[in-house]
């Protein structure tokens, strides 16, 4: 089971993968990008596991069922 340092380590590895490939270009807008290729997927895996039930899901998430609808709708996320 992964735990939340486990994650962690994850994410900055990614990061710094992200960093040495830009090859000397100047970032930008990086907490977007990660926010964005994080969020998707962990949307799509809860509501997965609560088959689709908008409010299971906002409760595991920890966020509001209507912030959870405007997110999968900003993502295009189907189930």
């Amino acid at each position: 089971m992964m735990n939340e340092t486990e994650m962690a380590r994850m994410v900055r590895k990614a990061i710094d993968g992200y960093f040495r490939d830009l090859d000397g270009e100047k970032p930008c807008r990086v907490y977007n990008m990660v926010i964005n290729c994080v969020e998707k997927p962990l949307l799509e895996n809860v509501l997965h596991r609560v088959r689709g039930n908008q409010t299971h899901a906002a409760n595991m998430l920890g966020i509001n069922r209507n912030t959870l609808r405007k997110k999968i709708k900003v993502h295009g996320i189907k189930f």
